[in-house]
């Protein structure tokens, strides 16, 4: 087996420069750096992971609590925290919770029994409680995804309300004025943001944001189609445009509105929201309102590893742009 000692013999350094330039911890020229880390490549040297740990008081591990993993974007999110992790050399340990307090509270005690370094959150209905319970985990950095900024110390989230607001505007300005939003819980951080958004450009528009007819669901497929079936009820009130508060929403309603007999976006159009891959195969392909999943994963890692590894604090709020993804489940007004 490959040990430190070939290591330095080969390179012509010091074990105590090749233990620097593995631990990071002193400052050891660029070009010995790059000859070093070329014959622990060559040789197939492998640092003890144990070793590290305790000469750093660091375990190099980040652990991760899910509260819901079943909505694609959510894998999507779970790659860019895996990717980012393996990249800066960190191991993952993923919790799925799927939101019972008892998962939450016990998963976050084993976590800390493993000595992990950080912790990335992502919520979808995680209670107060469980946020009090982060409160106290103050040895090390936590970031939050799609939580409120007032949650926890740090939140990563999409601009929500912006995207709401594009939504919005995309549809006033195809001529729709009966309008319906499939939403989200009502306590729902993202969804509260994408329906005020939505009603904002109303307001802008000089329409009445209290005239719009918003059903709560629990964001799944099944509770899409049940809202658009509860939409189409009478004719008399069916909306010509419908604000989905995420994809899946969307395609239950897709699915509700097919069998129906009506189409999209010929009698009734539809836009989603998080652009999943899923919503380029939907009849017709939907259009969507983009969040970076992949980048908000990656970003809250990078968050908690640049605070572990250079002290930079924790921004309160990181958000990313949403943006329009015009595919055909949009038409225009009837005149």
């Amino acid at each position: 087996m490959v040990t430190i000692k070939d290591v330095a013999r080969e390179t012509g350094v010091s074990v105590t420069t090749v233990s620097h330039v593995v631990n990071k911890t002193r400052y050891v020229k660029p070009q010995t750096i790059e000859r070093v880390k070329a014959m622990i490549a060559e040789l197939g040297y492998q640092p003890s992971g144990i070793a590290q740990a305790l000469k750093a008081n660091r375990t190099f591990t980040l652990g991760m609590i899910i509260t819901n993993s079943t909505n694609p974007f959510f894998t999507e999110v779970m790659r860019g925290v895996e990717a980012t992790c393996n990249d800066q050399g960190y191991s993952l340990i993923l919790c799925h919770s799927g939101d019972e307090m008892q998962k939450l509270v016990g998963y976050l005690k084993t976590l800390m029994s493993k000595r992990i370094d950080g912790l990335v959150v992502m919520t979808t209905n995680a209670n107060q409680g469980f946020f009090n319970r982060l409160h106290q985990v103050r040895r090390i950095p936590v970031v939050a995804i799609d939580a409120m900024p007032s949650a926890v110390d740090c939140v990563v989230n999409d601009d929500s309300a912006l995207g709401g607001r594009i939504a919005g505007d995309f549809l006033i300005g195809r001529g729709f004025r009966r309008l319906a939003c499939i939403a989200g819980p009502p306590n729902h951080p993202r969804s509260i943001e994408r329906v005020g958004g939505f009603k904002s450009a109303l307001a802008a528009s000089g329409l009445d944001p209290h005239t719009l007819v918003t059903v709560p669901s629990d964001l799944t497929i099944g509770d899409g189609y049940r809202a658009m079936t509860q939409l189409l009820r009478d004719r008399r009130t069916w909306p010509e445009a419908i604000f989905a508060g995420n994809d899946l929403l969307a395609m239950g309603a897709l699915c509700a509105i097919h069998e129906h007999g009506l189409s999209v976006p010929d009698d009734i159009s539809v836009i989603g929201y998080d652009d999943i891959e899923l919503a380029s195969y939907t009849a017709p392909p939907l259009t969507t309102i983009r969040q970076p999943a992949f980048d908000i994963g990656a970003k809250a890692v990078d968050l908690v590893i640049q605070f572990l590894e250079k002290g930079e604090a924790l921004p309160r709020l990181q958000t990313f742009p949403p943006i329009l993804v015009e595919r055909r489940s949009v038409g225009h007004a009837k005149a």
